[in-house]
Parts: C-alpha cells; structure tokens; sequence
C-alpha cells in the first residue's frame, strides 16, 4: 500500500487546472456580448431561418438576442468575482 505525500506534482498540478477553470469561465459572458453585437451590427446579413417572419424588425433579432441572453446566463462567476472585491 502506498501512501501519497501532501503537494505531490499531481495534487500542485490539479490545483493550477483547477485556477485557470475558474478564470475561464469569465470568458463566456463578453464573449457572448461581443457575438450580440457584431451579429446585431451585421445590418446586410440575410435574416436567421427562425424569424425570417420578422425581418430586421429590431436591431436585437434571432441570433443577436439569443447571444445577449446567453451573456445574461453566464454573469453569475462576474458577479462573484465583483462582490468578493467590494466585501
């Protein structure tokens, strides 16, 4: 039977991975925001199958407001990261 020493390479190794999943998971919300934009900015481009009904009625159509919701759902971990630095 073996017996693992505390701050193993494995143990220090899972530690970093486990640091840079966290900061990763700040990526997902500007990302989104960022897609909403330049998907809603895209004023030429032939309209989404989904609401080809609705052509170009707001800036905010098919794509562009399923990224921005996609933003909204993925601002928890910045919401954490703010309210760790004001407490």
């Amino acid at each position: 039977m073996t017996t693992q020493a505390i701050g193993t390479r494995e143990t220090r190794l899972a530690g970093r991975a486990l640091r840079a999943a966290d900061w990763l998971c700040l990526a997902a919300a500007p990302t989104f925001a960022l897609m909403a934009f330049a998907t809603g900015a895209a004023d030429g481009a032939p309209p989404d199958i989904f609401c080809a009904a609705a052509q170009q009625t707001s800036p905010l159509h098919g794509m562009a407001l399923m990224y921005l919701l996609m933003s909204a759902f993925h601002m928890p971990p910045w919401l954490k990261l703010i309210r760790g630095r004001a407490a």
